[in-house]
C-alpha cells in the first residue's frame, strides 16, 4: 500500500471509490499506513438509516477526537438482524454514498451479517473507538472485552432529540392516520349511496 493511495482518501470530495474499502485485509492495510503517518483513527459503527442532522453531529462529534475517522456500516442484511425486517428504509448503497459525502467520515466499510460487534474492532485497533448511548446492543461488559483492543473508548450522549426509529414511527403513524380517514370517508360515501338507493 503506497502512500499515494492514502492521499486518494484524504482528498477533498466523496472519493468513494478511494474512501470505500469492503476487503478487510485492505482496510487493514491502509490503516496500518495511516498509523505509521502519525494519524490518530478513530471507530465508529452503526446503520445510518434515512441520515439526519443528529447523524451528522455524531459523526463530527466521533471525528473530533482523532484525525481519521472509519465508520462501519451495518449491511442491509446485518441491519435486518438488529433493527427488523422493515429496516433500513435506505439501502446500503446509498447509506454507503451518503457517509462518503460528509466531510467528517474518511473511510468507511461494510460489516456483515455473519461479523461480530468487535470483529472489525480487533482488525482496526483504533486510537478512539466511539459508541453512541443510544445503541441498545452495547453494554457495560462488551466495552471492557474491547478495551484491549483500543486507545480509548467514548460513549457519547445522543446528538439529537430524535432519532430515525422515531420518524420512521412517526411516519407510519401520520400514514396510519390519513388511511383511517380514507377509509371513513369511503364508508360514509358508501352507505350514502345505499340509502339514496333505497
Amino acid at each position: 500500500m503506497s502512500k499515494p493511495i492514502v492521499k486518494n482518501i484524504l482528498n477533498a470530495g466523496s472519493n468513494i471509490s478511494h474512501r470505500f474499502i469492503k476487503d478487510q485485509s485492505e482496510l487493514k492495510e491502509v490503516v496500518s499506513v495511516l498509523k505509521n503517518m502519525g494519524y490518530k483513527i478513530v471507530l465508529t459503527q452503526g446503520v445510518y438509516d434515512l441520515i439526519h442532522e443528529g447523524h451528522a453531529a455524531y459523526l463530527e462529534a466521533a471525528r473530533s477526537h482523532g484525525d481519521i475517522l472509519i465508520v462501519g456500516l451495518d449491511s442491509d442484511e446485518l441491519t435486518r438482524k438488529r433493527k427488523g425486517p422493515n429496516r433500513p428504509i435506505v439501502p446500503e448503497g446509498e447509506r454507503l454514498k451518503m457517509l462518503s459525502h460528509l466531510r467528517h467520515v474518511d473511510i468507511v466499510t461494510i460489516k456483515e451479517v455473519n461479523q461480530g460487534i468487535g470483529d472489525l474492532i480487533r482488525l482496526i485497533n483504533p486510537d478512539v473507538l466511539v459508541f453512541s448511548k443510544s445503541t441498545k446492543d452495547i453494554d457495560a461488559g462488551m466495552i471492557k472485552e474491547y478495551k484491549d483492543f483500543c486507545g480509548k473508548i467514548l460513549v457519547l450522549p445522543p446528538q439529537s432529540a430524535t432519532t430515525t426509529t422515531a420518524r420512521i414511527r412517526n411516519l407510519a403513524i401520520e400514514g396510519a392516520e390519513e388511511l383511517a380517514k380514507e377509509v371513513h370517508d369511503l364508508t360514509d360515501n358508501f352507505l350514502n349511496k345505499l340509502r339514496k338507493a333505497h
